[in-house]
């Protein structure tokens, strides 16, 4: 699906979303309309399904982030996960195997908010039987 080049164009993407083609082909001693070519192609692909910038919570008044496995029963498994993906302070949703049916990622002001997100808008959704939440102390790789 990839050759080695698109692999290198990846990693230079990986490090900075915002290289242009110009930076990327200068960086890999290539054209600038091979580069072009080969990201319209990987998007064309869906290999590059977006671009999007990450974000640090605590600068921006989220200090408490929460990975929380949710257990439901399985015949709600696409249904949950699609209502979870509606709720923006959940930043990332999984499907998974293992102890969790869901994995998800929460941001929220502080652990009262996070308590409420999960008692009021996670828990009352039809089909959730458990959730168990880890609170991230520091995120050292992103």
């Amino acid at each position: 699906m990839v050759d080695e080049l698109d692999r290198k164009i990846l990693r230079v993407l990986e490090e900075d979303g915002r290289a242009s083609f110009t930076d990327i082909a200068k960086r890999l001693s290539l054209h600038e309309s091979t580069i072009r070519k080969r990201v319209l192609a990987l998007l064309k692909k869906q290999v590059i399904r977006k671009f999007s910038v990450v974000l640090d919570p605590s600068k921006i008044g989220l200090n408490s982030v929460a990975i929380v496995g949710i257990n439901v029963e399985p015949v709600k498994i696409i249904e949950v996960a699609q209502k979870l993906c509606d709720i923006p302070e959940i930043k990332y949703v999984a499907t998974s195997t293992g102890d969790h049916m869901i994995m998800t990622e929460i941001w929220a002001e502080h652990g009262r908010g996070l308590t409420k997100l999960i008692s009021e808008k996670i828990g009352t959704i039809e089909g959730v039987k458990e959730l168990c939440p880890s609170i991230i102390l520091e995120k050292l790789k992103y």
